[in-house]
């Protein structure tokens, strides 16, 4: 096969992961609750990158906060999540009481070679979600990996974009996971985009989700799939209320423990 120089054709234009960051960035720079802080360091073809990362930083609840982290982009080619993100932070702004109690960390773009390239593997060559919880000299992985055992979070939501869907669909980590917050997320997210009737709402440990050993309360565990040939707004919708349908449920399973 000719390469893109030889057969004449000029080679695929890199696309910008700050374009796709502009409106998280336009909010942080307007917002007292939403800040910008990138995270980590690394070189790829001579060129310096960093992880974006922003914290969304809800009101005082009635008891501890929540950290939840919410990852996108894994896949450099599914950048839905990313652009979820972006539209679920203005719904926070205009209904801060959504995310009252809770310390938002969101990684939009955890694969930014990948996704410049247009390509679901990292510019090395590596399926990022292969390499979690394991030795692995992936610099994303690395800083991704310290991030949750730094920040012990609360629970792990990630967001993805599945070629072969019919329909939205998810993994959770246990059953009463997938009963109190999947499903509940999945049912509001139906109203704009059907379930996939070919899937079953999984349980267990997939990639980014699986926890590491030793944190002393591993996070609740989710996975967002929507259906990559739907309209790309409907699949930014259906994400945007599952997280908030989330994260209402999860105020509410954590007043229940308390009262037992």
């Amino acid at each position: 096969m000719k390469s893109a120089i030889h057969s004449g054709r000029p080679p695929r234009e890199r696309r910008s992961v700050e374009r796709l960051l502009a409106p998280l960035d336009a909010v942080a720079e307007s917002s007292p609750r939403f800040i910008s802080k990138s995270l980590g360091e690394f070189e790829n073809g001579g060129r310096t990158y960093t992880l974006p990362r922003f914290i969304y930083l809800g009101a005082k609840g009635g008891g501890d906060t929540s950290r939840i982290g919410i990852f996108a982009t894994l896949q450099g080619d599914e950048p839905e999540g990313a652009l979820a993100l972006a539209r679920f932070v203005d719904l926070l702004e205009s209904n801060p009481e959504i995310a009252k109690g809770y310390a938002l960390f969101l990684y939009p773009v955890c694969n930014p070679t990948g996704f410049e390239d247009s390509t679901s593997d990292s510019r090395t060559g590596k399926n990022l979600d292969r390499e979690f919880w394991k030795t692995t000299a992936e610099p994303e992985v690395r800083y991704l990996q310290s991030e949750i055992w730094m920040h012990a979070f609360d629970g792990i939501i990630t967001l993805r974009s599945d070629s072969l869907a019919n329909g939205i669909w998810g993994h959770a980590g246990g059953a009463v996971i997938s009963q109190n917050l999947l499903g509940p997320a999945l049912r509001e997210a139906e109203q704009i985009l059907p379930r996939d009737p070919s899937r079953t709402d999984e349980t267990g440990n997939f990639g980014l989700k699986k926890p590491p050993v030793g944190l002393r309360q591993p996070p609740f565990e989710i996975v967002l799939q929507t259906p990559r040939k739907a309209p790309l707004h409907r699949q930014v919708d259906a994400l945007v209320v599952a997280l908030r349908t989330i994260l209402i449920e999860y105020r509410y399973l954590i007043a229940i423990a308390q009262n037992i």
